[in-house]
């Protein structure tokens, strides 16, 4: 997103054109669905190769067969760059290879970008027979979805997965919401089997004149982070403050929020706003599952743990002296907002702790990714924006797929089995969450015989400054015994997920109880 002028208000007080929002995607993605989702909503919608065939004089397929592509990319190149520069507000709905041009890359920067996200064997089979000229070849087909695929995902503002045809209609109003965000805000549509929200992340979004949700907002923050946030999420019907730290996540703390909140006067119209970090989250998330049997929740992570991880996908619960999120729900949130500029004020162990997730996230993702977070040089806030974005993608995927942790889902607990166990073995009390993970991400590979990556993992840790030992005062014993209490324990036992290679998890593993011990071991 280019600057000031994504602000659509801002543009339009200057007397300057009004940013458009442009669908585009390959194929077979549904951006003729799309322009007709705009129309229905009042919008008006062009539709480029429309416009094209006009000043063609015949179909693109047609001209494609007398004329050849590399006459018709330039004249697309001329006819969509004029339109997009020109455009003042509505929708505009791109050919699947109009992004190929430099010139209407540039073009773009100024406008509101939304990506249909399509596999390519659902586009094959949607196009499959048609006189799409670039559409009779299944081999030349796969490799043009592998080179524009990267093109879209650089260009886009909003992401929307492959859905049905209603989707884009009830995303709408979150894609205009990007018009009122700052500058570089990005938004990813999250859905899996019980809903979907919006999941923006950008610098100050917090306090942007967008909200997603209508009716009263209720606020949960601990007392450190709603001296410095709460006054953003205003107007606040009520507030509710928790202590800082883990030991806020307890079912005598929830009852506790639950009856302040009835005490406020909070109804199942209203919804509650959980700032904070991890704690919050989940705590928050817990009560608007349970209060009134389930209100909406937005969720607004303030720590880069959350705004990477822990923020999406609907797990809430609270802790146990026996275990940690021993007590929860499924509970989605209606929205999340993860304003980046909030890790300003994070102290830098909080930050390095935070970091473990994305080291997490970027192992069970490979590719570009690991490449990316394990060259990053320096930790800081102003440059993270894109990498928590690439993060919280991975996960809402990954739960888009697996909502219920009956499957795929359960790649996100790596490390966690190990260093969710040392964090009840020191009682909540001598590791952040992070850290603990940290540890058990390098118990994890060297169950998975992943030496050499356990190796480079630990180097990524102990620059950081992160502990890659065990504290002499948590229990080997403890910690083996918190394993076994496991939530996710079966009947067969603790299941582990292993890492070979990045982008490679396997879950559900069984490990020998010998191998176990060791790997905890060698933590000393």
């Amino acid at each position: 997103m280019a600057a000031v002028e994504r602000h659509g208000a801002s543009v339009a007080a200057r007397g300057q054109r009004r940013p458009a929002i442009v669908f585009m995607g390959f194929m077979g993605a549904g951006k003729t669905a799309a322009a007709n989702a705009a129309r229905a909503a009042g919008l008006e919608a062009i539709e480029a190769d429309e416009l094209l065939e006009g000043e063609l004089g015949m179909p693109i397929a047609k001209f494609f067969g007398h004329r050849g592509e590399e006459e018709f990319r330039s004249l697309e190149d001329a006819e969509v760059g004029q339109l997009l520069e020109d455009a003042d507000g509505g929708v505009i709905a791109l050919g699947g290879g109009a992004v190929c041009s430099e010139r209407v890359r540039r073009a773009l920067a100024r406008h509101v970008v939304v990506w249909l996200r399509v596999s390519v064997e659902e586009a094959w089979r949607r196009v499959r027979g048609s006189d799409r000229p670039l559409a009779q070849d299944r081999d030349r087909f796969q490799s043009l979805h592998a080179e524009r695929e990267p093109i879209y995902e650089g260009l886009a503002d909003a992401i929307l997965p492959p859905g049905d045809e209603g989707m884009v209609a009830r995303a709408l109003p979150a894609i205009r919401g990007l018009l009122e965000m700052p500058p570089g805000t990005r938004m990813a549509w999250a859905t899996s089997e019980s809903g979907e929200y919006p999941a923006f992340v950008g610098e100050g979004i917090l306090g942007a004149s967008h909200w997603p949700l209508d009716g009263r907002r209720f606020c949960l923050a601990d007392t450190t982070v709603s001296r410095l946030y709460a006054d953003a999420a205003r107007p606040l019907a009520g507030l509710v403050e928790v202590e800082p730290g883990e030991r806020a996540k307890t079912l005598a703390e929830a009852e506790r929020v639950l009856r302040e909140l009835a005490r406020l006067g909070m109804n199942r119209e209203d919804h509650l706003v959980a700032i904070g970090g991890g704690v919050v989250g989940d705590l928050g998330g817990f009560c608007a599952a349970t209060y009134q049997r389930g209100v909406r929740v937005v969720q607004v992570p303030t720590t880069l743990v959350a705004q990477v991880d822990s923020a999406y996908g609907g797990k809430t619960g609270v802790d146990l002296p026996e275990a940690k999120n021993y007590v929860g729900a499924y509970h989605l949130p209606s929205a999340v907002l993860a304003d980046t500029r909030t890790l300003v004020t994070l102290p830098d162990e909080e930050m390095a702790a935070g970091f473990v997730e994305v080291v997490k996230t970027a192992l069970i993702a490979g590719g570009a990714l690991w490449e990316r977070v394990r060259g990053l040089d320096r930790l800081e806030a102003a440059g993270l924006g894109e990498v928590i974005f690439a993060c919280a993608r991975t996960k809402l995927d990954v739960v888009a797929a697996d909502e219920r942790d009956s499957g795929r889902r359960e790649v996100l607990n790596l490390g966690h089995t190990v260093g969710h166990a040392i964090e009840a073995a020191s009682a909540y009390a001598r590791y952040r969450h992070g850290e603990a993970v940290g540890l058990g991400l390098l118990a994890a590979l060297r169950l998975s015989g992943a030496s050499d990556l356990r190796d480079q993992v630990r180097g990524i840790l102990a620059s950081r400054g992160l502990p890659t030992s065990l504290a002499s005062e948590v229990e080997v014993e403890a910690v083996l015994e918190a394993i076994e209490r496991d939530k996710k324990r079966t009947a067969a036992g603790v299941g582990f997920v292993l890492l070979e290679r990045p982008g490679e998890p396997r879950v559900g593993q069984s490990v020998d109880p010998d191998a176990v011990r060791a790997a905890v071991e060698e933590l000393r």
